[in-house]
Parts: structure tokens; sequence; C-alpha cells
């Protein structure tokens, strides 16, 4: 982690009031990794929690909407989903970080990032058990009840398909920087290809591997989904087809491993992964090419946000100085994937 994050001076004060935290005693730093929302560990002898807020340097979009996602986590805990951290309190204050913000408990875990980390040996068992949690994991969220919950309430499910499309190729247009040609044939083929059937449920939208809190190195056992700033009302399948653009196989391209271990052996394929949803599921997959392409189109416009805040100067991480490389290889991932019909 990084230690003495900036900007933070007036949060002392704030959280000696609110969750009476000692302000000699409290310790905040940064956690590392990440391509968007920044966390930080809250570390006092009362007990440690987790602090999010939006990017800097950016007007906040529903994706760093802080407040929005606080309210998720409570209509999620009021839906009796458990596997999520407990929310503590939203602060729609701007003065006190200079952003709104949220904090909630944090739940002590293995997250895995897209390398195995150093001294754990997780084994194929450990990897084959963990595809079938995560698989479970989103069925289980695709099923809530949403009306009692007040789940429904969190978004627009009539004409969700059609909106993302259009509007993920609005964003990548608005964003570009460079000529791919791979990424305007892939937004062509998307508008034209919406399917007529929609689906309704309650969706993660960034539902991998490193948005998981797992039990331990030995048990894949999920303790709680996090990151839940994009979730909604919505088409399943779309969110579904998001977690197949991120779970990438032994086989493809290096740069497209850089977001999630489902490359290790062990995992499922993406192939096994659908046949596991579909045996699940009263969804009908016949149409996953479709989403599978959305799903990857809509990772390189992220990247391809991402990218353009560097280039403009508004995010300095090293790391997305590589990002155009992402949304190229997404692109023509998504492209081969339309002419083989293959996933």
């Amino acid at each position: 982690m990084n230690k003495e994050p900036q900007g933070l001076e007036n949060l002392f004060p704030y959280l000696e009031t609110k969750l009476n935290l000692d302000p000699q005693s409290t310790v905040i730093s940064q956690f590392k990794g990440g391509y968007s929302n920044l966390t930080f560990l809250i570390n006092s002898p009362d007990g440690e929690f987790v602090l999010r807020r939006p990017p800097l340097g950016m007007k906040i979009s529903k994706a760093h909407d802080m407040v929005r996602e606080y309210r998720i986590l409570e209509a999620l805990d009021k839906a009796g989903y458990e596997k999520i951290p407990k929310p503590v309190l939203c602060c729609e204050d701007e003065t006190v970080i200079g952003a709104p913000f949220f904090i909630m408990e944090k739940v002590e875990g293995l997250i895995l990032r897209n390398k195995i980390p150093e001294g754990l040996n997780l084994g194929k068992e450990f990897f084959k058990n963990l595809s079938k949690n995560t698989l479970d994991g989103m069925l289980d969220l695709h099923q809530l009840e949403l009306e009692k919950s007040g789940l429904s309430q969190l978004g627009k499910p009539e004409g969700y398909v059609e909106r993302q499309v259009l509007g993920w190729s609005e964003r990548y247009f608005n964003a570009k920087t460079d000529e791919l040609p791979e990424m305007e044939a892939v937004s062509d083929w998307l508008k034209t290809n919406i399917p007529n059937q929609e689906h309704v449920g309650f969706i993660h939208n960034d539902y991998k591997f490193d948005n998981l809190v797992l039990a331990s190195p030995q048990d894949p056992t999920i303790k709680a989904v996090l990151d839940w700033e994009m979730a909604t009302v919505g088409d399943p399948l779309m969110d579904f087809g998001t977690s197949l653009a991120y779970w990438a196989e032994a086989g493809d391209p290096d740069i497209l491993k850089m977001f999630n271990l489902s490359y290790a052996d062990g995992n499922f394929t993406r192939a096994e992964a659908i046949a596991y949803y579909a045996s699940k599921s009263p969804l009908n997959l016949e149409n996953m090419i479709f989403y599978y392409t959305y799903g990857l189109f809509k990772v390189a416009v992220i990247a391809q946000q991402i990218y353009k805040r560097f280039k403009l100067g508004f995010a300095q991480d090293s790391r997305f100085s590589g990002l155009i490389l992402v949304v190229e290889a997404c692109g023509k991932k998504a492209l081969e994937s339309i002419h083989s019909q293959k996933i």
C-alpha cells in the first residue's frame, strides 16, 4: 500500500466525530491496484474500515458515483445478499476530502490479481472450485428478488441492451485517441445485431476475480464481492458477457491476461463457463457471441477512457500508458469472435 495519501487531512476530525476514531492512532493508506475509483484502508485500534472515493480530476459520472454505490450496498443488504462488505456511512459533503465518499467494513481474505501471489501454491483444484464459486455467485446475484427488496429502483431494464450498446459506442468515440478500425467495425456490428429478447436481473457489471474476497489460499469460497459502482438492473447476459471478456484463457494474448487470473491451470475455459451458467440458469444463451463481443468492446472502451485521461495528464499511473494496447487487442479479439462465431 502507498503510505500517507495526500488530501485527506480533514478526514481525521470527520472520523473522530462520526466513528469516534482517535486521530492520533488512526492510520490511512491507499490500496494499490485498480484502474478507477480510489480505495483506502483506515486502520485504528477500534477496527479497520475501507474508504472509497472517485478518481482525481474527473467529473462524477455514474461509474464514480459514491453515493449511488453506497445505496446499492444498502439495498443488497436489505435484499439479504450477504456477499458484500457492510456499508458504514456515506459523506456527500465535498469539503471533507474534495469529493463524496463512503466507508464500509473491511472483509479479510484473499484477493487475486492477475498473477498468483508469490509463495502461494494454488493448484488446479483451487481454480476449478473458484470458477464454480464465481459463476454460482453471479447466478445468485442475477436471480435476486427485485421488487420487495427495492433493487428494482436502481435501474431501468427496458431497452437496457440498446442503451448500453449506443452508450459505450458514444463513449468510445468521445475518448478516441488512435485509429483502430477493428473497434469501429465492432461498434457497427453491435448496433446492427442487438437481440430482440431482453432478460431482467440485478447485475454487477464488473464481476471478475479481483473483485472477489476469498476465504483463504486453501479455500476459494467467496466471502464478499467488491466494487458495486456500476451495478444496476438490466440484462444478466450483458453482465455475463462482460465477465467472459475478462475471462482470459492460457492461449489468449498476454495483454488480455492483465485483468484476471482465469488463465491459470484448472480454471474453466470460457466455453465451460458458458455451459456451467447455462446448466443453472433459465435464460437462453444461444446468442452469447453478441454478449461476449459487447463485453470485449466495453472493456476496450473503459481502457480507452483511462488512457485518454492519462494522455491529458489527469492520471499519472505509469500502468495507464499501455492501455491503448488493451483497446487494440480487445477490438481484434471481438472481431475475430464475430467472424469465427467462437468465444
